[in-house]
């Protein structure tokens, strides 16, 4: 305790590569966070702008889409200027930053991934009462219960790492600022925060988890049941997207924060990786191109904007 000193920035330890492939690096990672933010903006224009697709899965899909935009951005931009120039330094400031909204963007995301999980249950198992069980109040109630809940899962974690002392201790074995990372550099035991981070972790994945296999559970039971094998592969396809959207992230974040201490960090590194860059790159594409209603969206605005420019230059 002696030896406690004021940390004022961290070294990120992300990848070590030779300069010339660093370079390369930060170009691909620019290319896919530009993939990332025009996939899923063209997700949120295309479902704003037509009065058909203001529904409650589509509701539910551009606000998944804004939580993928801000996880991204608040991971990324850090990690290809990192690259770029050669330092890996962060402010103590910027640090907590990244670490809260980082987690607070992240259990919001899961929190609403099984909410949409719920909508795909009342909309194949109960169609009749789709219209009135999932309102627009009730959808936004949820769409701001996620907020809440990701806000109150992250808030008394943040406030204890920002209590942290730290002897000479600065550098962070991560692609970001992780909260688990920061409680190990610190020079007191700290296993009530490890044990808490864990806990907090563990209730939002797995609590949400299981409201998403419960849901899916009914969904698939009752697609059995239906004889029509047209009607059976529509209902499959309005799930599709959903499952392998839930099926990478959770088992991304599950093997990253529900697992003992002690694990493989470079295999943390390419895990967080997938979470952080994959995963979000995925998602527009997924669900634009196996949602009928997307493509046809996708497909008039495309011919609007054609039929734009011809007149334009007509004239």
């Amino acid at each position: 305790m002696q030896n406690q000193t004021t940390v004022n920035e961290f070294i990120l330890i992300i990848f070590l590569y030779p300069r010339h492939l660093e370079c390369l690096i930060a170009l691909g990672f620019l290319a896919s966070y530009l993939l990332i933010l025009s996939g899923n903006i063209m997700i949120i224009a295309i479902i704003l702008l037509p009065h058909h697709l203001h529904s409650p899965m589509h509701f539910f899909l551009w606000n998944l889409s804004c939580l993928e935009i801000l996880i991204t951005s608040s991971v990324l931009p850090k990690v290809i200027a990192s690259f770029l120039t050669g330092d890996r330094s962060i402010s103590y400031v910027a640090c907590i930053t990244q670490c809260f909204f980082y987690f607070l963007l992240g259990c919001s995301e899961f929190v609403l991934l099984a909410v949409m999980s719920y909508d795909r249950y009342v909309a194949i198992c109960n169609p009749l009462r789709c219209s009135m069980v999932m309102n627009a109040q009730l959808c936004f109630q949820l769409v701001v219960g996620s907020w809440a809940t990701g806000f109150l899962a992250t808030i008394i974690p943040t406030i204890l790492v920002i209590t942290l002392p730290f002897c000479n201790a600065n550098q962070i074995d991560q692609l970001f600022c992780d909260g688990l990372a920061l409680v190990k550099l610190s020079c007191v035991d700290m296993s009530f925060v490890e044990l808490l981070s864990f806990m907090t972790s563990s209730a939002i994945l797995l609590g949400s988890l299981i409201l998403t296999v419960v849901s899916y559970t009914y969904i698939v039971a009752t697609i059995f049941k239906i004889t029509s094998h047209s009607g059976r592969n529509k209902a499959f396809s309005t799930c599709s997207s959903h499952f392998i959207i839930i099926t990478v992230g959770y088992s991304s974040c599950i093997f990253m924060y529900v697992q003992p201490s002690g694990s493989d960090i470079s295999v943390n590194k390419l895990v967080a990786l997938l979470n952080t860059v994959v995963t979000p790159l995925m998602s527009p594409f997924i669900f634009s191109m196996r949602n009928q209603q997307m493509k046809d969206s996708l497909r008039a605005a495309l011919k609007r904007s054609m039929n734009f420019s011809r007149k334009h230059i007509n004239f």
